[in-house]
């Protein structure tokens, strides 16, 4: 499995030619407490840049964009009834939704952890 992340602070796990996305640990203490999760419908084809999903907190509604294109093949539904997950664990139960990558070749452009980490380190 290979990891991946963006400049607006999501994560893309990768096996093959699925993928599992959310944010990142520094987007989610950004945000603060997590108050409400909306995840994209199962079927639902995403561009890449192009927003995806939206996260609420006590402080601002945040768009999550899609690191890659492709179609929704799972939503964490579970998120809805416990939006707190994405503090506790935003790289990992956290997740937001598993895609069918339709392009492999956007994950060229992403970052790996070290360069997320200088780029985070940055701000």
């Amino acid at each position: 499995m290979s990891v991946y992340f963006t400049k607006d602070h999501e994560w893309i796990a990768v096996e093959g030619t699925s993928a599992t996305v959310g944010i990142t640990r520094y987007a989610a203490d950004q945000l603060g407490d997590v108050v409400y999760v909306e995840v994209p419908a199962v079927g639902r084809t995403v561009t890449q840049g192009g927003e995806m999903a939206v996260v609420e907190s006590v402080k601002a509604a945040s768009d999550v964009y899609a690191p890659v294109s492709g179609t929704v093949s799972e939503a964490n539904e579970a998120l809805g009834g416990a939006p707190e997950t994405v503090n506790e664990d935003p790289e990992g139960a956290g997740w937001f939704a598993r895609l069918a990558i339709s392009d492999p070749g956007e994950l060229s452009g992403l970052m790996d952890r070290a360069a997320y980490d200088a780029f985070i380190a940055g701000l």
